[in-house]
């Protein structure tokens, strides 16, 4: 079977890529059609994100083992795209260079028969231009003014300073001057 992706770039411009890739493939290969259909070079980290039908990320598969213990967590390439994706679990998130956070919303439109002599992966289609640079992300919390409010007087230097009032460091079980 050929699964059939939307990769929908989180822009405030409408840039899309349709994507057909075998359900045999990994999500490894995914992300080779992904960077390669949207003019990357493919030198940047990526991972995916399960999501839940709201687009609220859950667990991450990354391209290379981060984990503390080499060869203990699974990488994209560990998992066949008919593992993570089906009729009912049709949403991922993909995040490419983790410096400029390129972020995309990969949605599995459609599983269909094979077409014999087609070569998978391919781009189907291709709408909009890619931007220059990345969205950027807002990562505050809803609640940001909570953290502000609990100091009437707002943050200084003297707020920020963990040893004020303290000549001494002897409570930290070192001494000030210890080279």
């Amino acid at each position: 079977m050929v699964y059939k992706f939307r990769v929908i770039l989180d822009a405030e411009e409408d840039v899309f890529r349709d994507i057909a890739i075998l359900e045999d493939d990994t999500l490894e290969d995914l992300h080779n059609a992904i960077f390669n259909s949207f003019g990357f070079d493919g030198m940047e980290v990526a991972s995916f994100y399960t999501c839940d039908e709201t687009w609220n990320q859950e667990e991450e598969i990354s391209l290379f083992d981060t984990g503390d213990v080499l060869g203990e967590q699974k990488i994209m390439s560990d998992y066949p795209l008919s593992d993570i994706l089906d009729k009912q679990n049709t949403k991922i998130l993909y995040v490419y260079d983790f410096i400029n956070m390129w972020t995309f919303l990969v949605e599995l439109a459609a599983i269909e028969d094979q077409v014999i002599g087609n070569t998978y992966p391919e781009t189907i289609f291709s709408h909009g231009e890619m931007p220059d640079e990345a969205m950027e992300k807002n990562f505050e919390s809803d609640n940001a003014d909570d953290y502000q409010n609990e100091y009437e007087d707002g943050l200084d230097e003297d707020d920020l300073d963990m040893f004020e009032g303290d000549d001494s460091f002897e409570d930290y079980g070192f001494e000030e001057n210890w080279n």
